[in-house]
């Protein structure tokens, strides 16, 4: 029963190399990740060297990002958004052994309580969005920085657009 596993993993491997045109990596925001297979379930999705998911496809670019940016004072999901983390909810169905942490944030306008609430209204909005499509609330954990871990240090729209966002972190 191993043999025929291990043959159609390796077939998959191959095919996955092949189709990235011999690249070794994926590019995330500056981070080259290095390709270490395909899932089981032979969705072209493949794992970093931490068992995190890197995508080779067009659902799998997807998993690739893992920030979720929202508007000025909002925790609603756009259409790309939504995209994104339903991208990642299916990625975990089909790995029931893997957890992740939301970490909501905020830009610097608004009182320190305030953005901690925001920042966690957006973990929890990605979180809700995650278990309308089967993930297990046991598997997500939400942590709020508000504006306390900020992406861009800038004062005006450009960098405040880039740190209201919820990031998603891979556990196990």
């Amino acid at each position: 029963m191993r043999k025929p596993f291990l043959y159609l993993l390796v077939v998959l491997m191959s095919v996955t190399i092949a189709a990235c045109g011999g690249k070794k990596g994926v590019k995330d925001e500056g981070a080259s990740v290095e390709d270490r297979g395909v899932s089981a379930a032979g969705t072209g999705t493949g794992v970093d060297a931490y068992g995190r998911p890197i995508g080779t496809g067009e659902a799998g670019d997807l998993l690739g990002r893992r920030k979720v940016y929202f508007e000025f004072d909002s925790a609603t999901l756009d259409d790309e958004s939504r995209a994104l983390v339903e991208a990642h909810a299916n990625y975990l169905v089909n790995n029931p052994n893997t957890t992740l942490v939301l970490e909501g944030h905020a830009d610097e306008r608004g009182t320190r309580e305030y953005n901690l609430a925001l920042g966690e209204r957006r973990a929890q909005t990605v979180s809700d969005f995650m278990g309308a499509l089967g993930v297990a609330g046991n598997r997500i954990q939400n942590v709020s920085y508000g504006e306390e871990r900020p992406e861009s240090v800038g004062h005006d729209e450009s960098a405040w657009r880039l740190n209201r966002r919820v990031e998603i972190l891979y556990g196990n």
